[in-house]
């Protein structure tokens, strides 16, 4: 086993998940062989040659060879360049769900358009700091989940695995930031919050390879918690 394997930074099949030595061999510039899985026998990763919208259209259809594509062979999660992703993904992760929470909250920038410079900043901290809070039971209850329901080993990497897996597949909440722009209503926020959902057990069983109830329960369990802690314990809709 190489040592590229050993770090887990060797790509996998996107059929069966196995590691796999390469995915293509180049020739020459724009000329290339994909290769096939040992185990299964298919092409390895025949995501590489497809266009982006090809592959977010597999996406958002939950597809688990798409999510494989995207999280162990061009993420790379595993090996050592995930740490930075990890960080920018938790804090767009953040700023994107004080977003959410603040279009819940309806009009109330409408009905007090004339409040002071001080004031504004307050509540935008305010906000940010009930979305930080959420999170932080989010991400909790999420790893509490994976520790003692999937009973997965404690090993800092794989939870950091885990996490930005959970975190990138939650992608769809950057639609909420059509509403700087469109109005829609306001059950658009709930049918993005079961898609991210949805999204989350497909990258927790796609890192875990474990039974989808579990993951559903897991999950579930995660989002419930997060949003309790912003409706009764930050008192926000």
């Amino acid at each position: 086993m190489g040592d590229a394997e050993i770090q887990g930074e060797a790509p996998r099949c996107v059929g069966c998940g196995r590691r796999v030595k390469t995915l293509f061999v180049q020739y020459s510039p724009g000329n290339i062989r994909l290769m096939k899985c040992d185990n299964c026998k298919a092409v390895a990763d025949p995501y590489i040659e497809c266009e982006f919208m090809i592959i977010l259209i597999d996406l958002i259809l939950h597809k688990t060879r798409a999510y494989r594509h995207l999280l162990f062979n061009k993420l790379h999660i595993g090996s050592s360049l995930d740490k930075g992703i990890l960080y920018q993904s938790i804090l767009v992760y953040i700023v994107v769900d004080a977003f959410r929470i603040s279009v819940s909250e309806g009009n109330t920038a409408d009905k007090n358009s004339s409040r002071s410079m001080l004031s504004t900043i307050f509540i935008c901290s305010e906000v940010l700091g009930n979305s930080l809070l959420g999170n932080v039971v989010f991400m909790a209850i999420l790893l509490l989940g994976v520790r003692y329901i999937l009973k997965l080993s404690f090993d800092i990497m794989r939870y950091r695995e885990v996490l930005l897996a959970v975190i990138i597949s939650s992608y769809f909440k950057l639609f909420l930031l059509t509403m700087m722009v469109w109005e829609f209503p306001s059950s658009a926020i709930f049918i993005v919050e079961i898609f991210v959902l949805s999204s989350n057990v497909v990258a927790l069983r796609v890192m875990t390879q474990f039974p989808k109830a579990h993951c559903v329960g897991i999950c579930f369990v995660a989002h419930a918690a997060k949003h309790l802690t912003e409706r009764w314990l930050l008192r926000t809709p």
